[in-house]
């Protein structure tokens, strides 16, 4: 089998060498026009004038060859190498080594490394669809490669000195896992209101404090700290630091006993008196807030494709089932009642995805996505809150047993009302978007 799957990431080399084809012409164009002009308009036609060559204007979830084979390949690969695993899992809350290994080895881990730092070499649209396949089969395989390439690799892609990229990007790309450190006990949505220090001693700076809700610390040999250098400037101090996992004072708590995704590590980062050289600053300094914020758009969107993801497995096995079981003569899909139920979810995780792929493909091309991104990412967890709860209803008490996986999706769903803002604090966003767009 490992024939079969040997370098995903060899394979995506090629996608890069081919640019994208049916995308790049329609991106650089869009890219000039955005760059061009405050008002984000397409132009009429990307041939000449007028509008009679539409053929370049793709619906947004529409995917081209390389984007289709990465899609088939991961899913193919999900069914194989993952999802034997899934209950197992969920049941010890452990990770295997071997899930994490073949993430890895089939280029999963670092889809936007560039190749000469041995990635794939792909772009963010691309890394969505890694994240929203695997959560059909395991939301918490998902996450764990969503918070390595949406936030780890390109904090260091769009930050990292050539010293910091050569040290870290070839091996976050073949086997070393990232965390990212913002959450405190006393600053969860009030995200900057985070107490971690950072006291400059010589050339160095000392880093105390306690971070919280840390995914994938378990695993992690790099984490990017956020913590104040500069408490006299408030928020304006935090600054964005890469500590080793073997740096003297830094210490991984026990994990937490969650209600979902439970294979996915989340632990508490302690860090006393942790030595961290000045180089290891990441960016500039007392500007990790500006990061943290312009990261966190780009990782709603992962966020979104993972609930999407997992609405869609959830509603896969459901929809079966009902096309399996009988009652009073036919089949439970041949009821009016549940047929209307499940076009409406099919309808829901569409308009979802359809959403998640507008919002990926702007960020790829520069755009902002702070209202596209808060809005997707708030749509798709209701989504999979309604699909699972509505896929265990057609199901009946079979739903409701370990037997049958739509009990996990369900389990796993309510993170996505929480982790990487809440939906209260996406609607508040959404709705100074709209104000400040004159639109309320």
């Amino acid at each position: 089998m490992a024939s079969t799957f040997t370098k995903l990431s060899a394979v995506a080399k090629s996608w890069c060498r081919a640019s994208h084809m049916l995308f790049s012409v329609r991106q650089q164009t869009w890219q000039t026009a955005a760059l061009s002009s405050k008002a984000e308009t397409a132009p009429k036609s990307l041939f000449g004038s007028g509008d009679k060559d539409m053929s370049l204007r793709l619906p947004a979830d529409f995917l081209s060859p390389e984007e289709q084979m990465m899609k088939d390949s991961v899913s193919r690969l999900a069914a194989e190498k993952i999802q034997p695993y899934v209950a197992e899992m969920d049941e010890g809350s452990q990770m295997r080594q071997d899930v994490i290994k073949c993430l890895f080895e089939n280029g999963l881990m670092g889809v936007e490394i560039p190749e000469e730092y041995g990635g794939t070499g792909s772009k963010f649209f691309m890394a969505n669809i890694v994240i929203e396949e695997l959560a059909k089969v395991d939301p918490a395989v998902s996450v764990f490669c969503d918070v390595q390439n949406t936030l780890i690799n390109m904090l260091f892609i769009k930050l990292g000195n050539d010293q910091q990229k050569a040290k870290y990007l070839p091996r976050l790309a073949t086997d070393t896992v990232g965390s990212f450190c913002l959450s405190e006990a006393e600053s969860g949505s009030d995200a900057f209101a985070l107490r971690t220090s950072a006291v400059k001693d010589g050339s160095d700076y000392i880093l105390n404090g306690t971070k919280v809700w840390i995914t994938n610390a378990e695993h992690a040999d790099v984490f990017l700290v956020m913590a104040n250098a500069d408490t006299s400037a408030g928020y304006k101090g935090i600054t964005c630091f890469i500590v080793d996992r073997d740096m003297p004072g830094l210490s991984i708590g026990n994990k937490e006993n969650k209600l979902g995704i439970r294979a996915s590590s989340t632990c508490t980062v302690s860090l006393d008196n942790v030595r961290v050289p000045s180089s290891n600053i990441l960016g500039e300094f007392g500007k990790g807030y500006k990061y943290a914020i312009e990261m966190l758009n780009g990782g709603r969107i992962g966020i979104a494709a993972q609930m999407l993801g997992l609405s869609q497995g959830c509603f896969n096995h459901a929809v079966a089932y009902t096309m399996d079981r009988k009652q009073f003569g036919r089949r439970v899909f041949d009821f009016q009642g549940i047929q209307h139920q499940v076009a409406h979810a099919a309808t829901l995780i569409q308009l979802g995805r359809v959403m998640m792929c507008n919002a990926a493909r702007r960020h790829e091309m520069g755009l902002s996505v702070v209202k596209e991104a808060a809005m997707v990412k708030y749509f798709a967890g209701e989504v999979a809150t309604h699909v699972t709860s509505k896929s265990i209803e057609w199901m009946g008490g079979v739903g409701y047993t370990k037997d049958y996986p739509v009990e996990k999706y369900y389990r796993d769903c309510k993170v996505g009302t929480i982790y990487e803002g809440t939906s209260n604090i996406q609607l508040n966003t959404i709705a100074k978007c709209l104000e400040q767009e004159g639109l309320i």
